[in-house]
């Protein structure tokens, strides 16, 4: 899987998740308590797993990259098919992916939103747009529909009064998140959602203001998982819980780290993997968003979201939220909701 390239990579990912797991790929070689694990990362970004390779929390547990992936839905579908054996994605994608019957657990949460770490919705300072209501027929744009972004102005249009006539009136177009801030500065799109650090070099530059955030409407949530087939849980439970305390180790450790110390951690990283990318935006990092201790994995994580599929018409199947997730392997006793 190193040499396969990415064309290559995305075609065999296009194979039907159900189908494969069902089939019983998802297992690898099928050795019980395998001792790698295959994964996609991301562009400049050092992932909780990654961290806690390079701190050592893994044990002599190794991780093979095999690519970066290009979405959470893909990233979780390609655990699923068995192309990789963990994958991460918003908790919508994960509750809509078994929904389909899939047969995947979410073992530790690994991103989130936090006072730091959150995705905003702006406007350009001049902007009429004050309230709710001011967003009908306006156009917002965002990095995909169906997931975070569009479930957040859901949420917001609802608590603020909108009919679901009027919020089917807010039109969402999906924009690059590269080019949303240039296209709100253009006024092509009259909102834009930004996070991390195209939201901080947004601020920077100034000129904008922010409408609401996920952290205004929720506090502090984790809102994505990784996931494991349960195939690949019954073949290598010791390798699960390995992965999952490492995991949430590295997670309470950025946390509790000055973010300095953290940042040249990531840095040395991504310079010692020689994947010829640029970490300049690691400068811009801040937290993971996960203020859960271990990444523990609360029920109305997974059930917020449900609820808004549900509501929508999106799931084809009914699902039960406690069969969704496990915080079996994760040693941290403290979180509530579990």
């Amino acid at each position: 899987m190193h040499t396969t390239s990415r064309r290559n990579f995305l075609v065999l990912t296009g194979i039907s998740a159900l189908a494969a797991a069902g089939c019983g790929t998802a297992s690898g070689s099928g050795a019980r308590n395998t001792s790698t694990l295959r994964y996609q990362g991301s562009v400049g970004q050092v992932t909780p797993p990654e961290l806690a390779a390079d701190l050592g929390h893994l044990e002599d547990l190794k991780l093979e990259w095999v690519g970066n992936t290009i979405s959470g839905p893909q990233d979780i579908q390609s655990a699923a098919s068995g192309q990789t054996d963990f994958g991460g994605a918003f908790n919508g994608a994960v509750v809509k992916l078994s929904s389909r019957k899939a047969p995947v657990k979410a073992v530790i949460s690994y991103y989130g939103s936090d006072q730091h770490a959150y995705s905003g919705f702006y406007v350009s300072e001049k902007s009429a747009i004050r309230s709710p209501r001011d967003l009908i027929g306006k156009k917002i744009g965002m990095n995909t529909l169906g997931a975070h972004h569009e479930a957040m102005l859901d949420i917001y249009l609802k608590k603020q009064g909108l009919s679901r006539s009027e919020a089917e009136q807010v039109e969402r177009i999906v924009v690059p998140p590269v080019n949303t801030e240039q296209s709100l500065r253009r006024r092509q799109i009259d909102v834009s959602v930004l996070g991390g650090i195209l939201r901080d070099k947004a601020l920077e530059t100034g000129g904008v203001r922010k409408l609401f955030s996920d952290y205004d409407l929720r506090g502090s949530f984790s809102a994505g998982t990784y996931i494991v087939t349960e195939r690949f849980i019954e073949l290598n439970p010791e390798t699960v819980r390995t992965f999952v305390r490492g995991v949430g180790r590295a997670l309470d450790w950025s946390r509790t780290t000055p973010r300095d110390e953290v940042i040249d951690r990531m840095t040395a990283i991504v310079a010692k993997r020689k994947r010829n990318e640029n970490a300049e935006a690691l400068k811009y990092w801040h937290s993971y968003g996960v203020s859960a201790p271990g990444g523990r994995i609360a029920q109305e994580e997974l059930s917020v979201w449900a609820d808004w599929l549900t509501e929508r018409g999106d799931l084809p199947s009914k699902v039960t939220i406690g069969d969704l997730y496990t915080n079996e392997f994760n040693t941290t006793t403290t979180e509530k909701g579990s």
